[in-house]
């Protein structure tokens, strides 16, 4: 992955290119772009890299962006969403300049409609969308005029009025633009422009019964706004001609959309109605799950803000759409968190060492936080008689160049001293469940006058002042790279690995004061972060990611 991972050389994209051209020839003396959620779900990565495309872009040029909801479906709309979005633009590290709903054009929008009645550019139908979609044609058929279409300006004004005050039942009338049902782009074919729905909407209650459809609020909106350049991504380029159409034809702000692709993410997805699915049915624990490509999962598993526009900055802006390496987002996370993570020992699956020639009641000894980071300091770990290490360290029968714990080998505990196995002691069923050692007082760490040199260093707690926690592997949520191009059901993909619960794990009595805003690294076992579960009596901690990406090793021996 080093090349893949290294940034490339300070260079334009093409969009900051048209904005320098724009700039320097003065047709904005500044830009103003928007991010346009609906709020009918959580926020995943896929809307991260446009976050951090529109908000960047007036980090860099004059400028500013608004935060606007496209909130014109109110059945799948609710105040939830609106404020999930909020919390994961700001977690981001974003500011918008303001805050605003297509909603707050409700009024405006529906004078533009008239408007195009007046001009006889609009007509309301009371064709069925079965009858539409007979009508429309094919790419290579034009299609046929609605039997609706020469209404008189004053018959489609009448029955738009109706339509608003609501007269007609869901589904009998649309309004649609007079364009020309032979265009080549079939989007242009007389598309709907409002459409009857009697239902409450979240911020403007049940004022209205009509509803404009996305691309005749889309455009209007950034006109409103004097958005100067309306960036999408690359499914919306077909939508392009009807967006100049309709602010050439109303004579307002001329706001242009500009198109980029998206980036697919390998081993997960990011369609808002398959993570709905996943959630409804139980398959992740909410939005939220540390498992979820959302940004709030991705938040509860660890990952920084840093990390994640990092990770945008890193797969860049393009015109064409391909498929992005997890593993990049993994990398970008484990640079950033080898920074900032408090270091802890933790041992997951414990094995008993009792020092026989330990005959104090014990020490605290000093390690660094964090060796990385130069302000990091230090804390103090209590140490004892008996110890956990982890029963993966030991080894009865080893191989040459084994550096750890074995019968008459010595290795030194992290920040303590040397010890050497003196005797193994095993139970009734033949497993190990004491080692007996010995250790060498003049080895302590900082201040070793032994003489001695070991080649393995293994991270330990004390027993008796051993804190018990609970301990969630969280791993990549399918277990193959694109599940939506798979046959079958793409559930049918989900990696059964996921998740992985150590119910009792021993750590190191600091992690008691553990916050959900610290990072840590349990030394030798990777990055972890407290869950907003965890309680004093009971801790619980999530893996963000381990200290080497496990998932390449897999791919080769494939």
């Amino acid at each position: 992955m080093s090349d893949e991972i290294k940034k490339e050389e300070e260079s334009l994209n093409f969009l900051e290119e048209i904005i320098e051209q724009d700039l320097s020839a003065g047709k904005y003396p500044s830009i103003v772009t928007r991010f346009p959620p609906e709020p009918n779900g959580y926020l995943h990565l896929g809307h991260a890299s446009s976050i951090c495309l529109n908000f960047g872009l007036t980090r860099k040029y004059p400028g500013y962006t608004n935060l606007r909801f496209d909130d014109t479906n109110p059945v799948t709309e609710e105040t939830e969403y609106v404020d999930s979005i909020k919390e994961d633009v700001k977690w981001l590290g974003f500011e918008w300049k303001h805050e605003r709903y297509a909603s707050d054009y409700f009024d405006t929008l529906y004078e533009y409609a008239v408007k195009l009645i007046e001009k006889g550019l609009a007509y309301v139908d009371d064709s069925t969308s079965e009858q539409m979609a007979a009508m429309k044609g094919t790419p290579t058929e034009p299609g046929v005029n609605s039997p609706y279409r020469d209404r008189t300006i004053e018959e489609n004004l009448d029955l738009f009025t109706r339509m608003k005050a609501g007269e007609f039942p869901d589904g009998s009338h649309t309004l649609r633009a007079k364009i020309e049902m032979a265009h080549i782009n079939m989007l242009m074919r007389d598309p709907i422009l409002y459409r009857i729905k009697h239902a409450h909407h979240h911020r403007t209650g049940d004022k209205w019964c009509i509803y404009p459809m996305y691309d005749f609020a889309h455009g209007q909106s950034d006109s409103i706004e004097e958005v100067t350049h309306s960036i999408c991504t690359l499914e919306f380029v077909p939508h392009r001609e009807l967006y100049d159409w309709l602010i050439e034809k109303l004579d307002i702000y001329p706001s242009h959309q500009y198109e980029f692709a998206r980036r697919n993410i390998n081993y997960t997805v990011t369609s808002k109605r398959k993570l709905l699915q996943l959630v409804n049915e139980q398959y992740v624990e909410g939005w939220d799950d540390p498992r979820m490509p959302t940004i709030s999962g991705l938040r509860r598993r660890g990952y920084t803000p840093e990390s994640i526009r990092d990770f945008c900055d890193r797969i860049g802006v393009a015109k064409r759409e391909n498929m992005v390496d997890v593993g990049l987002l993994e990398f970008c996370v484990r640079e950033h968190l080898n920074k900032i993570a408090l270091r802890r020992m933790v041992v997951f699956d414990p094995v008993k060492v009792v020092i026989t020639n330990y005959t104090g009641e014990g020490e605290m000894l000093s390690s660094e936080n964090n060796p990385e980071d130069e302000n990091g300091g230090t804390r103090q770990i209590p140490f004892s008689g008996e110890l956990y290490i982890e029963r993966e360290d030991f080894m009865e029968n080893p191989p040459k160049k084994y550096f750890r714990l074995a019968p008459g080998q010595m290795v030194r505990l992290k920040s303590a001293y040397i010890i050497k196995c003196e005797q193994v002691i095993k139970d009734e069923e033949g497993q190990v469940k004491e080692l007996q050692c010995t250790y060498i007082p003049e080895s302590k760490s900082g201040a070793d006058t032994s003489g001695i040199h070991v080649k393995g260093t293994l991270h330990w707690v004390s027993v008796k002042h051993a804190v018990r926690a609970e301990v969630r592997l969280y791993d990549r949520l399918f277990k193959v790279e694109d599940p939506t191009d798979e046959e079958g059901d793409f559930k049918e993909y989900l990696n059964p690995l996921s998740l992985q619960v150590l119910p009792a794990v021993y750590a190191e009595p600091d992690l008691l004061h553990a916050s959900l805003q610290e990072r840590y690294q349990f030394i030798r076992k990777g990055y972890f972060v407290l869950d907003k579960s965890s309680n004093p009596d009971q801790l619980i901690f999530n893996r963000t990611v381990g200290l080497k990406d496990a998932w390449a090793k897999e791919v080769k021996k494939g």
